[in-house]
């Protein structure tokens, strides 16, 4: 058994038995809208109805209760991806005047330039970070 949570498990277990919510919550005493709950994470059963769950489930109390909380998925959101971009640019900014300067390659007007617009996009991803 691979499930992450109590939720995923009870709803595991309970299609293996080809039971429906309803046929469980009758079983259970309760309403097919708390094993639901039970199902989506939203709640657990109460500690004292375990022994009979589990014995519904075929299962014991222990394997009942060896879940794991659901790992939280990682998601890059387009402001993340947008703040990292403008710390690069930031960076090659500075790495560019910094080389160009030491190889005498570099104008004034134009290493101030892009040392400015380096300065602009550490500035938005300083202040962009409000969510």
């Amino acid at each position: 058994m691979d499930r992450t949570t109590m939720g995923s498990m009870i709803a595991s277990l309970r299609k293996e038995k080809g039971l429906t919510q309803l046929e469980l919550a009758q079983m259970m005493n309760v309403t097919d809208k708390a094993v639901s709950k039970w199902e989506r994470d939203l709640s657990c059963p109460d500690i004292a109805s375990l022994p009979k769950l589990a014995e519904i489930l075929g299962v014991s109390i222990d394997e009942l209760m060896k879940c794991r909380k659901a790992p939280e998925e990682k998601k890059e959101s387009a402001q993340g991806i947008v703040m990292l971009v403008m710390r690069c640019v930031a960076l090659a900014m500075g790495v560019a005047v910094a080389v160009t300067s030491i190889m005498g390659k570099m104008e004034v007007e134009s290493g101030l330039t892009m040392l400015g617009i380096g300065l602009a996009c550490i500035a938005i991803q300083l202040f962009g970070k409000e969510e």
